[in-house]
C-alpha cells in the first residue's frame, strides 16, 4: 500500500468531488499523494483559467472549514459495484470494499488513511495546473 498523509489524502478525496461537481468531469484516474506537495491527473477538454483557479481553491477550502466527520463503511462487491466506478480497485481485493465519506459531500472506494475530520486537514493550496493531451495535471499542497 501507497504511504498517504492522512491530511493530504483526505484534502485529495474533497478535491475530486469538487471538480466533479464544478466541471462535470471523473475523479482523477491518477494521482500522487505526498506529505509536501500532490498532484491528481483528470482526463480533461482543456486548460482551467485563472477564474476556475481560484474558485477551485475556494470551494475546497469552503468544504474543509465545514468540520465534516470523515467515516468508513464496508459493502460487499455488488452493493459497491452498483454504486461506484471500481475500474481502479486491485484484483483480488477481496468480497467487501471500504468506503470512505467525508461528510455527505464525498464518497468513494478508498485503502488509505485519512483524518477523521475535515478540520485536521489544513489549508488547501494550489500549486499550479497544466493541460497536455487531454490531461489536466493539478497540483497542490497544504498548510496550516
Amino acid at each position: 500500500m501507497k504511504s498517504y498523509d492522512p491530511q493530504m489524502h483526505t484534502a485529495e478525496h474533497i478535491l475530486n468531488q469538487t471538480m466533479v461537481r464544478m466541471f462535470g468531469c471523473e475523479r482523477s484516474f491518477s494521482n500522487h499523494i505526498e506529505k509536501k506537495k500532490s498532484k491528481c491527473d483528470y482526463h480533461f477538454n482543456r486548460p482551467l483559467d485563472l477564474y476556475e483557479e481560484l474558485e477551485l481553491v475556494k470551494k475546497v477550502n469552503e468544504v474543509i472549514s465545514q468540520n465534516l466527520e470523515v467515516k468508513e463503511y464496508f459493502l460487499t462487491l455488488a452493493e459497491a459495484s452498483e454504486k461506484f466506478n471500481l475500474s481502479r480497485l486491485p484484483e483480488g481485493s477481496g468480497d467487501e470494499v471500504r468506503i470512505v465519506t467525508v461528510g455527505d459531500y464525498d464518497a468513494c472506494p478508498c485503502i488509505g488513511p485519512h483524518v477523521k475530520n475535515s478540520s485536521e486537514i489544513g489549508v488547501f493550496q494550489l500549486v499550479s495546473t497544466s493541460h497536455e493531451d487531454g490531461i489536466l495535471r493539478v497540483r497542490f499542497k497544504l498548510s496550516e
